[in-house]
């Protein structure tokens, strides 16, 4: 299995429990790691091969700086369910953390992995 990752992707957006918090906006700071066979583009060297992670952290940032929600753990779900559906990634790993949220803290948020982590495959050229 190949990774395609975007680390510490910065995104502004309005999420909290707290009335102060819905009415201000927060960054939030995404981690990902996706399931992608980069053969295919490496081969032909054609970005329509490719997962091209550009364009997932362009469609990441319009969607999280323009959502509302109050936990970090919806944010998170609706991130990933987007990017597996629009991209056709059949598993990621996502973190989000709330920069900020606890007072001494670097940050706080959740990990989350959805979908199903294909297999590698065996080298057997060695044998």
């Amino acid at each position: 299995m190949d990774i395609v990752f975007i680390r510490a992707l910065r995104i502004e957006t309005t999420i909290g429990i707290y009335d102060w918090e819905k009415a201000i906006r927060q960054p939030v700071v995404l981690d990902l790691e996706m399931a992608s066979d980069v053969a295919r583009g490496a081969a032909t060297d054609r970005i329509e091969d490719a997962l091209n992670y550009k364009a997932v952290s362009k469609r990441l940032k319009e969607f999280v700086s323009e959502s509302r929600f109050e936990l970090v753990e919806t944010l998170a779900e609706r991130c990933a369910a987007l990017i597996r559906e629009e991209f056709g990634v059949p598993w990621l790993r996502l973190t989000l953390n709330k920069v900020g949220a606890v007072t001494d803290s670097a940050g706080v948020g959740v990990i989350i992995e959805r979908g199903t982590r294909p297999a590698t495959t065996p080298d057997t050229t060695s044998a």
